[in-house]
């Protein structure tokens, strides 16, 4: 278990929203200025379509409030006395900002009631659909629960797989083997690990240490440098925990791969493998078919389980026989 408590993020500013994601949303901030400092408290998005026409019993105003092709057509069709009643009604509700889908251009009363109530008004080309995807997976992404654990993660044939275990124990070695036989590293030492849609986790690297590894005996390393820029990942969905032992006489080792363990990080249930280290053993060798087992598992094929229902099946054709005989 990760000993540090996982961090939550409650809530983001407009303008940490807007910085970060200004072109990638293709935002453009077009009044209320002043008001950058309000905050998103919510990850979805909200239509304020019912609250134009005055119902607000489930407004949602910790939201984002997107105006999209429909809500700007109504609003164009009200006089203006009336577009300045509904957006006072609105604001009023202390919502964290206003973006207008499309590119289309807000009308004078929306800037001006933006203006007054100091609620930042943007725009953004993207279409209300487009927007609407893209935003939320961003804002899901910033609000995920967050924590941080000691491993190497790598990308070991399309599966996340995070290596632990006391020092000297030979996680280097291993990774190095590993990214030489053209994996990727994602983090060395310090693993920044994110829940996202409550069951996945995500993990990946802090930008300093990025593309960084500690070798004992050799310092520290650039894998990109030496292998190449294809041995290096932003961040990885974590699928796999193996955790290395040092080999003693007598210690439990699995033989048969039919009993299931689990590393917990955020409350998601990793599968996890104990690894005895001892001389001679290809460790990197057997990373690879741990990675490689648990890719049929996701899958769906179970090997060992197969092999047990085999066996079973088996003995009891066996079985049958010498039954039949005794009657």
């Amino acid at each position: 278990m990760p000993r540090n408590d996982p961090k939550v993020i409650e809530t983001i500013s407009v303008k940490d929203f807007y910085e970060s994601y200004k072109e990638e949303l293709g935002l453009e901030l077009t009044a209320g200025e002043k008001g950058l400092d309000k905050v998103i408290r919510d990850a979805s998005i909200n239509r304020p379509a019912l609250a134009m026409v005055g119902y607000f019993r489930y407004f949602a105003n910790k939201r984002i409030q997107l105006f999209g092709a429909g809500e700007m057509a109504f609003l164009r069709d009200m006089p203006a006395d009336k577009q300045i009643s509904v957006l006072k009604d609105i604001f009023a509700k202390h919502v964290p900002c206003v973006i207008i889908s499309r590119n289309l251009a807000p009308t004078k009363p929306l800037r001006d009631e933006a203006e007054a109530h100091r609620v930042p008004l943007l725009r953004t080309k993207l279409s209300t659909r487009e927007f609407i995807a893209q935003a939320t997976l961003l804002l899901e992404g910033r609000f995920a629960p967050t924590t941080t654990c000691h491993g190497t993660l790598l990308d070991v044939k399309g599966i996340g797989v995070i290596l632990r275990g006391r020092s000297g124990v030979g996680k280097s070695e291993c990774a190095l083997a590993l990214i030489e036989r053209g994996h990727s590293l994602v983090a060395d030492d310090l693993i920044y690990c994110r829940l996202v849609s409550e069951q996945e986790i995500i993990g990946s690297a802090a930008e300093l240490g990025r593309g960084y590894m500690e070798c004992r005996g050799l310092g520290i390393i650039n894998v990109a440098d030496m292998f190449g820029i294809r041995s290096v990942r932003l961040d990885k969905r974590v699928d796999l925990v193996i955790t290395f032992e040092e080999w003693r006489p007598g210690m439990p080792e699995e033989r048969t791969g039919l009993e299931r363990a689990y590393y917990e990080i955020l409350g998601a249930k990793i599968p996890h493998i104990e690894i005895p280290v001892k001389p001679g053993r290809d460790m990197a060798r057997l990373t690879e078919a741990a990675a490689m087992v648990q890719a049929l598992r996701n899958m769906g094929h179970d090997s060992a389980q197969e092999f047990n229902d085999q066996l079973i099946a088996h003995m009891e054709k066996v079985a049958k026989p010498s039954a039949v005989t005794k009657s």
